[in-house]
């Protein structure tokens, strides 16, 4: 029996592969690409010439049944997407599941996403966080968005340049304006780009500078609905807490 490889690529620069996902590639007997054309370029970079087949979300349906036969055949198979980890917000969930009920071994290298670097960088909390990936375009979108407005952790969507400042129209009205966002644009590319600030901030800025390329939202959680009467009734009463000190 052979083996099945899930092998992160860069999202953006082509430097960030690391080695091993480089020896994996060099030594499968089959590489499974989202895109031929792209995963060419960087296959290029690194030297590597082997078998490249095709695997996307249009066709995984009718060739996972013979990927899984060519493994169970003795096939060291390679899955690699256009970009990042292939099953996040990309094709491989429905390889790795048949792999796994089929007993054969399945070993994902750690590498490249887009959306950790993203959270990281936005300085809102990490330590508890939620990753939505692309919500849906229209059924059930505002279904979803009305039950993640009570959700306490940070959020993480992934969000086309061309529907960025609706989307974020949208969060402010089921989240409200001044909940904290970070939008993270064309990360380890040459033109990385992050805006900070409350979601009406954020908005407002790429209302009047239209975003390219790859996008990432990173939202605050819902406030605990204690910190939320104290922060009101410091507004009722038009003061400031007292603090420690001399007279």
């Amino acid at each position: 029996m052979g083996k099945l490889f899930i092998v992160p690529t860069p999202v953006g620069n082509l430097e960030d592969m690391t080695f091993r996902a480089v020896d994996v590639l060099k030594s499968a007997d089959l590489i499974l690409a989202e895109d031929t054309r792209t995963s060419s370029v960087l296959l290029k970079r690194y030297d590597i010439h082997g078998r490249l087949e095709s695997h996307h979300k249009f066709n995984e349906h009718k060739t996972v049944s013979a990927i899984k036969e060519r493994i169970l055949s003795g096939l060291t198979v390679a899955l690699i997407s256009d970009a990042g980890t292939p099953g996040i917000s990309d094709p491989g969930f429905l390889l790795v599941r048949t792999c796994v009920e089929e007993g054969i071994d399945v070993e994902t290298l750690p590498g490249a996403t887009a959306f950790v670097p993203a959270l990281v960088s936005s300085g809102l909390p990490c330590d508890r966080f939620c990753f939505e990936g692309f919500l849906p375009v229209k059924k059930g979108r505002m279904t979803r968005l009305a039950e993640l407005a009570e959700e306490k952790r940070t959020m993480i969507f992934y969000e086309s340049p061309y529907r960025l400042v609706k989307t974020l129209q949208q969060f402010m009205e089921f989240f409200g304006e001044d909940r904290g966002c970070s939008v993270a644009r064309e990360i380890s590319k040459k033109f990385e780009e992050h805006k900070r600030g409350t979601l009406s901030d954020v908005a407002r800025w790429y209302s009047a500078h239209e975003p390219k390329g790859e996008i990432v939202i990173i939202v605050e959680g819902a406030p605990e609905k204690e910190k939320v009467l104290e922060k009101d009734r410091w507004k009722k009463t038009d003061m400031t807490p007292e603090t420690d000190g001399g007279d």
